[in-house]
């Protein structure tokens, strides 16, 4: 249902290092963010569901070490550590977890980053490893360049010397400090969703970079049969997201006579199919040394406490909010 609706504080479950078990980790929260996908989850219109309610929700966060019966050479109270299992909600104070389903993370990056780093970076990374191969130089495009995925992907590009075409969308308030923020981050070509229709932005912009061999779509509709249209030969157009909730609209002559190929990804299932083995912890630390060395920023974040949740869903829903909402103990 609708999220302040159905959302309710319970402060009457506690924990405490008498109820661990053999590889059992006592951990309290320090940062877990409201993301869109947490959003459509409450309201019920999310492929994945609780199999029961009440339920406790959201997909990711960090968590500190309190106590634990594993051996010590694996934790240590005070260690940082990220959940892995997509069922368990992380906006909680504390929790109860196995060992085996924890990765442990520096504590040398600051909150934000390591609160947002399993979802947004993480489905940036896959994005621009998976689907093409993109070589130094090579063009990608993409809507949404202000989400969070976004910024990843801008960051990503810049470090891997692939030139990111970032497309927003227009607003009354705030668009020349969005511009500036993302040029900020290493964005280089920023255009409104309107540009790609005009005849100028195809004849200038291709005459300096080459057309994108990949586009990534968030928002569906009208914006990816934009997003179709400028893409180059034999190029693939990714859809991870869909924030307007119209379909993917695939022209008919662009499809057939430029050989054009529309895949979907879903980081979720990505993480189901890959959690368990380690190349979900190798991709975490990687995109760990790119934050320590400076390539990769967290986005902006408001923090909110669990009691003052009404507020932080309110301000998570804002139409056009470029910040991420952080829910910390």
């Amino acid at each position: 249902g609708a999220p302040l609706d159905v959302l309710k504080l319970n402060q009457t479950t506690t924990f405490d290092s008498s109820q661990l078990k053999p590889n059992d980790v006592l951990i309290k929260l320090l940062a877990s963010p409201i993301n869109p996908a947490d959003i459509n989850m409450v309201e019920g219109k999310y492929a994945i569901l609780p199999s029961s309610l009440p339920a406790t929700f959201g997909n990711e966060g960090v968590f500190q070490v309190v106590d634990h019966r594993a051996s010590n050479e694996q934790l240590s109270p005070g260690d940082w550590v990220i959940p892995k299992m997509l069922e368990w909600g992380k906006w909680r104070s504390h929790g109860i977890v196995s060992i085996n389903d924890l990765i442990k993370i520096p504590s040398d990056i600051t909150v934000e980053a390591a609160a947002t780093l399993s979802v947004n970076p993480c489905t940036a990374y896959r994005l621009l490893k998976d689907f093409v191969t993109l070589e130094t130089g090579d063009t990608v495009i993409q809507n949404g360049g202000n989400s969070s995925v976004g910024q990843a992907v801008i960051q990503l590009g810049k470090l891997w010397n692939i030139n990111v075409i970032n497309i927003i969308r227009n607003r009354d308030q705030g668009m020349k400090e969005l511009v500036e923020y993302l040029k900020s981050i290493g964005a280089e070509h920023i255009y409104l969703e309107e540009d790609l229709r005009k005849e100028t932005l195809r004849t200038t912009l291709w005459s300096t970079i080459p057309r994108p061999k990949l586009g990534l779509n968030c928002v569906g509709g009208k914006a990816t049969s934009d997003l179709l249209r400028v893409l180059d030969k034999s190029a693939t157009l990714v859809t991870y997201g869909g924030m307007s909730k119209q379909p993917v609209t695939v022209p008919t002559a662009e499809f057939i006579f430029r050989d054009l190929t529309c895949r979907g990804f879903w980081m979720s299932r990505w993480k189901a199919e890959n959690y368990k083995g380690s190349e979900f912890a190798k991709m975490l630390h990687e995109l760990i040394d790119f934050i320590r060395r400076g390539h990769l920023k967290p986005p902006q974040c408001e923090k909110y406490s669990l009691a003052d949740y009404k507020t932080a869903i309110e301000q998570a829903q804002k139409p056009f909010n470029t910040k991420k909402v952080l829910f910390t103990s």
